[in-house]
């Protein structure tokens, strides 16, 4: 008897409308494959994403690329057997779902473009997950994730902005690590004049090739100093290296780093940086020149006698001790360039791992082998 209750209310019928039926069971059915679907589909993309955050950086855009179409095709599936299940024709609601689409197309024009664009951005991969980008508006920023209407962008400064996706599509975007790759920087700085620029050339390059983020020289790919212009206070040189990616990927502080070298490669040469200095001439003042001018401007001192004591004074003096050689400071930028907790592409699961060791297994010798 409770079977055939259950079959009954089963078979009761909810809505009747285009020759579709929709009964309670087919709808109870259709919102549990609905609800199976999206649950499938998170599953599916939350064990897709951990597989890319522990792949290499190449294979990262294709794996992004199989996390979002897996997700996207499992929840589409889900909702076209749903509806099928639940009892609802689609072919005979082909017209007053084109009806309502037009209404929800002119309605919510926005999201759908922001949907669009994000399925351009996945599918063009001419800007990837993972990828360090600079837009119109200053913002500097490795992708992290490209969502249905916006893209997130993490600076180095562990600040998360938020783009919406057809900005990346309209706006000019700068990709300083398409496909994998880096890219030449420019170090300007600058030595007193009459120094040997030789001297300059050979401190800063030896500096350059010794930094651990900068790229083994190849026959197109070779650091260079250049000499790009003679100042009021000395003259000015550009350095050009090829970094390695990480260090592109934080732009600032591989200006510093470099820098830094540069400092103490011309310490190290004995070669002076150059100090502005104004000179001002007077031709009269209160109407006098020369030493009558100066005299009047107290700028001149009477020279001290000399008497027969005055060598045995100064001999008993004593002599200043030599000056100590300045210690080498610790270059902080360098430090974080080397550094793998301050990438900018690493994902949360990445940052927590690297500040828990737990999580990775190093404080366990049994589960790190």
């Amino acid at each position: 008897m409770a079977l055939k209750d259950i079959a009954k209310l089963n078979d009761t019928e909810l809505v009747n409308f285009s020759g579709s039926s929709l009964t309670l069971g087919g709808v109870t059915a259709g919102v549990v494959i609905i609800v199976v679907s999206v649950l499938l589909s998170r599953i599916m993309g939350r064990n897709l994403r951990h597989l890319r955050e522990r792949s290499p950086q190449k294979s990262t855009g294709a794996l992004y690329l199989l996390e979002k179409l897996s997700s996207y095709g499992l929840i589409f599936i889900g909702v076209v057997t749903g509806l099928t299940a639940a009892g609802i024709n689609l072919s005979s609601l082909a017209v007053f779902a084109g009806a309502i689409g037009i209404g929800i197309g002119l309605g919510l024009q926005g999201v759908v473009k922001e949907f669009v664009s994000g399925l351009f951005l996945i599918f063009d991969r001419m800007v990837s997950v993972g990828d360090y980008v600079e837009l119109d508006g200053g913002v500097r920023g490795a992708i992290t994730e490209i969502g249905p209407r916006a893209t997130r962008i993490r600076t180095n400064d562990n600040v998360n902005i938020i783009v919406p996706n057809s900005s990346l599509i309209q706006d000019r975007v700068t990709n300083w690590t398409l496909k994998g790759d880096t890219r030449r920087i420019h170090i300007p700085f600058s030595v007193a004049s009459g120094t040997d620029r030789g001297l300059v050339r050979e401190a800063v390059l030896e500096a350059a090739r010794a930094s651990p983020f900068t790229l083994p020289e190849t026959e197109s790919r070779k650091s260079q100093v250049w000499l790009t212009g003679f100042g009021m206070d000395g003259l000015q040189f550009e350095l050009l290296v090829w970094p390695t990616q990480s260090a592109v990927k934080r732009p600032a502080g591989m200006q510093a780093a470099y820098t830094w070298l540069i400092a103490d490669a011309l310490d190290a040469a004995g070669i002076k940086i150059p100090v502005p200095q104004t000179d001002i001439r007077l031709r009269s003042v209160f109407e006098k020149e020369g030493d009558e001018a100066r005299e009047a401007l107290g700028w001149t001192k009477a020279e001290p006698k000399r008497t027969s004591g005055s060598k045995t004074a100064a001999a008993a003096q004593p002599t200043e001790p030599p000056a100590r050689p300045k210690a080498q400071a610790p270059n902080d930028a360098a430090e974080e360039l080397l550094s793998p907790e301050t990438d900018p592409t690493d994902t949360d699961t990445d940052r927590e791992r690297l500040s828990d060791p737990d999580l990775d297994g190093t404080s366990d010798p049994t589960r790190a082998r």
